[in-house]
């Protein structure tokens, strides 16, 4: 600027000048636009003094002194075998109250969609149901709405320990999984923590979904029995019937469930240290994550719904998963695999999508240890105004070009600007 005959350079002057002495290698012609665009408002001329560079130096860049939140700093004391078993006690109980809420509310469609799965006729006449709707009339005209919730006593039941397990699993694999330094974890990695967690829920899974199914059915036929006689009729091994296929099952579904709905919050809905999702855009990456997942494992759970079904007169009793999908693609078509499928989709997709939002809201709202979420807050949640830090950089590059810049001589005064 000093050696310029009107005091003013423009932006190939700064360029030009930057390129010749800064130490700054990467300083490139958008930073450039970024500052002369700041430092020339009010001056259309591309002609920039050293008074309109000052506009860089007002007092509202500057942070200012403010009071600090004096926030308990967790002790490094709270680790430790005990301390993780009351961690994955909290993580259980908040998974078992998100299960539940999640069951609840699309119970009726899971209740149509094993109803569908079941109808084993290709005949027109001899479907007790032509499709979905069909049968959720059917059931609302011959039932009443509380046929809707046919066996949903059991499924609360055992729908706390699965969800829980399931999440808490999830969770616990991820953390161990990802990487310690970055706290990134690749997608092959995300679908492994996510198959664990489906594999280790079948054990509360699979007797709950064979007394769910028998239930679900059992308003077809005349004959009605209650939860406990199911259990006592199949026995400990009975409950375990389709388990094999319960796995096949469940396992790909949480791998592709888990690894898309982290993705989605993340690469769709932009989650980050920055932002926190809201509660509708919880749902919908629950629910998203959901569709693919429920649709592509259909033919796993048709298979699995054959098996625990208790077969009626004159039906194929199937032996095993091998022998079920030969005969039911033998008998009814490779069709037979996707029946419920939309039906399924339409469960799973709303209930893990409530499911995964009101656990995560639940975490907020009862954190496990209040200090760190407060800490989180105050880093997250702050909305000063942080613009002088990106405008400091801004400035340091203006002061390597010129060590005097910011100083006017005495008698003029700028705002924010000290005199020489």
């Amino acid at each position: 600027i000093s050696e310029s005959a009107d005091k003013k350079i423009t932006r190939n002057d700064f360029l030009n000048t930057a390129a010749r002495e800064t130490r700054f290698s990467l300083f490139t012609p958008l930073e450039a636009d970024i500052i002369f665009h700041f430092a020339g408002l009010g001056n259309s001329s591309g002609r920039l003094s050293r008074r309109d560079f000052s506009q860089l130096l007002d007092p509202k860049w500057r942070r200012q002194p403010e009071a600090k939140p004096t926030v308990e700093i967790p002790a490094k004391g709270r680790h430790g075998f005990l301390w993780e078993v009351l961690h994955q006690v909290y993580s259980f109980a908040l998974g078992s109250i998100a299960g539940s809420v999640g069951a609840t509310v699309v119970y009726p469609i899971d209740l149509v969609k094993t109803r569908m799965q079941n109808q084993r006729s290709k005949v027109v006449g001899e479907l007790l149901y032509q499709n979905s709707i069909d049968c959720f009339r059917k059931v609302m005209k011959n039932e009443g709405i509380l046929g809707l919730y046919s066996g949903l006593g059991p499924q609360l039941v055992g729908v706390a320990p699965e969800k829980a397990i399931k999440l808490t699993v999830n969770d616990l694999a991820r953390s161990l999984l990802k990487n310690k330094e970055t706290g990134e974890i690749s997608l092959s990695l995300e679908m492994l923590a996510g198959g664990t967690a489906g594999g280790c829920q079948v054990i509360f899974t699979n007797p709950l979904e064979i007394v769910k199914i028998r239930l679900q059915v059992q308003g077809e036929v005349a004959e009605r029995r209650s939860a406990i006689s199911i259990v006592k009729k199949l026995g400990v091994l009975g409950l375990y019937k389709g388990a094999s296929a319960c796995l096949l099952r469940d396992i790909p579904f949480s791998a592709i469930y888990f690894s898309s709905y982290s993705h989605i919050k993340k690469d769709l809905f932009s989650e980050g240290p920055e932002k926190r999702l809201s509660m509708g855009e919880l749902l919908s990456a629950g629910a998203l994550a959901g569709m693919p997942a429920a649709y592509f494992t259909t033919p796993a759970d048709v298979i699995k719904t054959r098996l625990q079904v208790e077969a009626r007169e004159g039906q194929t009793v199937y032996k095993g998963i091998a022998h079920a999908a030969k005969t039911i693609f033998k008998e009814e078509g490779f069709k037979a695999f996707f029946k419920g499928g939309p039906a399924r989709v339409f469960r799973s997709s709303p209930q893990f999508g409530t499911t995964l939002m009101v656990y995560e809201l639940l975490q907020r709202w009862l954190p496990w240890n209040p200090a760190e979420e407060t800490v989180a807050n105050i880093t997250t949640t702050d909305t000063g105004d942080y613009g002088y830090l990106r405008s400091r950089n801004a400035l340091k590059i203006l002061l390597d070009l010129d060590y005097k810049f910011g100083v006017v001589p005495k008698g003029i005064n700028v705002p924010g600007v000290p005199s020489s």
